[in-house]
């Protein structure tokens, strides 16, 4: 099956013997039911799709700073939680190489929601813009990240 925006086909690039890998990367609910940290903050799944994903966390005490607003480190892994997804929809294995977060907004109580969307691919980069919001819509932070494809050499 190929994506529409990159022209990869999934599992195009894997042999036999990556059939594996290529399986577990392809069942994204699986994926992110082995990311422990996620759990951990209470990240839940929303949706995935080609190249994208969205994720939500609701805001809990334990997620506050010492001013009473959501802690950076908290917005910034929900944002990734979503690249992580969104990044590895392919079916081939992607690590991050690079991310910078831009917080636009404290938010203070109710839910976060990360979407991620794919913004360029090849088979060995690709970009992904994350945009988190509250529960009314207002933009919280921007985060853009680029993974490294794990691309297995053809045999």
């Amino acid at each position: 099956m190929a994506s529409a925006r990159s022209g990869i086909r999934t599992g195009e690039f894997y042999s036999s013997r990556n059939d594996t890998i290529r399986s577990y990367m392809t069942n994204l609910s699986e994926f992110f039911s082995k990311d422990a940290y996620a759990a951990h903050l209470g990240i839940t799944l929303v949706d995935t799709g080609p190249g994208t994903a969205t994720v939500r966390m609701e805001i809990g005490e334990h997620l506050k700073n010492s001013h009473g607003t959501v802690h950076g480190g908290a917005i910034f892994a929900l944002a990734d939680t979503a690249f992580a997804l969104a990044s590895n929809s392919h079916g081939i294995p992607a690590a991050a190489i690079s991310s910078n977060i831009t917080f636009m907004k404290s938010a203070r109580q109710g839910v976060l929601i990360a979407q991620a969307e794919e913004f360029a691919v090849n088979p060995k980069l690709g970009t992904y813009s994350i945009t988190v919001t509250d529960g009314d819509g207002d933009r919280i932070a921007l985060f853009q990240g680029m993974v490294y494809r794990k691309t297995p050499r053809r045999e």
